[in-house]
């Protein structure tokens, strides 16, 4: 039986994992901008991930992974309804209404959401600590979102939001299979769930791509595939799995204000004194957060 100690080191390394995956999808929002400059969308969407599913299969093969069962399959494909089909299709398209920064903020209700599915879905009890530490983060970057809109959500908004629960769903079904897989592994075999309906989508777009793309476009294209939809999922799912999902998916609150930053330094968008404000305030509501009790329910109960 496992240590006090020891189940919290675990948990610290899930954290870590869950702090890379989270920087990794910091970006996903810029690059999906200078993708879809030149780039349709929904190419941009399907592609993404027949791409990453062209680069897993050959690692599946080499390091001999077995096969998933007939139930495990279908996991797999439900987490990929969110996480491959839901989220980069909504949020691609998203991105065609909003800036890439404002579209950071309204994704900072994640952990919010997620941490709701997980006590759906799986056997997690966070503590009424731990949600207020939740229900303040997401409060504030809502906040943020409505100060940037003028007061109302826009088009974009809407978008943003179907593509959080799709992200929050395809979450927590991917730690429930990476429990199971392993993380690396939950990624690979979902994009391979999903490219018999990825490829002929993708061959289909990619007819009508224009004659011109900017280099900067191929660019955010190669790092949604490769990285948003790919190596991403490498550390999130495997930091889900060690520290919990509802633990874990709260370093999301961090996620708008690195959005901020990487749409500062890549796209030139603004950045006011007062996102450093609301940034502060989240920080320390995942500070808390992280040390508030969260329950996993054994199965007996």
């Amino acid at each position: 039986m496992p240590s006090e100690n020891q189940e919290h080191s675990v948990e610290f390394q899930g954290w870590l994992f869950g702090m890379l995956g989270m920087l990794i999808f910091s970006l996903t929002l810029p690059m999906t901008r200078m993708a879809v400059e030149s780039l349709s969308p929904y190419f941009v969407a399907a592609g993404r991930a027949m791409l990453a599913a062209l680069v897993g299969l050959p690692i599946l093969l080499i390091t001999s992974q077995p096969r998933p069962t007939r139930l495990q399959w279908k996991g797999l494909w439900l987490a990929g309804l969110g996480v491959i089909f839901g989220f980069p299709v909504l949020m691609t398209v998203a991105m065609q209404f909003v800036p890439a920064s404002h579209g950071g903020v309204v994704l900072g209700i994640l952990p919010l959401t997620t941490a709701i599915t997980s006590t759906i879905l799986l056997r997690e009890r966070p503590s009424i600590g731990f949600w207020i530490c939740g229900v303040l983060g997401s409060a504030a970057v809502i906040i943020f979102s409505l100060r940037e809109g003028g007061g109302s959500f826009q088009a974009g908004d809407w978008l943003l939001f179907g593509a959080v629960i799709s992200a929050s769903y395809g979450y927590v079904k991917g730690a429930e299979m990476s429990a199971q897989l392993g993380g690396w592994q939950t990624i690979c075999w979902t994009l391979l769930s999903w490219s018999p309906i990825l490829l002929p989508i993708t061959l289909w777009l990619v007819q009508d791509l224009p004659e011109e793309v900017s280099w900067s476009s191929w660019i955010g294209f190669l790092y949604v595939a490769l990285f948003s939809q790919f190596l991403g999922f490498f550390a999130w799912y495997k930091g889900l799995a060690m520290g919990g999902v509802a633990r874990v998916s709260q370093t999301q609150l961090l996620m708008p204000f690195f959005v901020l930053l990487f749409s500062w330094l890549i796209l030139g968008e603004a950045i006011d004194w007062e996102t450093f404000l609301f940034a502060g305030f989240v920080v320390a509501t995942v500070a808390i957060g992280k040390q508030m009790a969260i329950r996993r329910k054994p199965s007996g109960d």
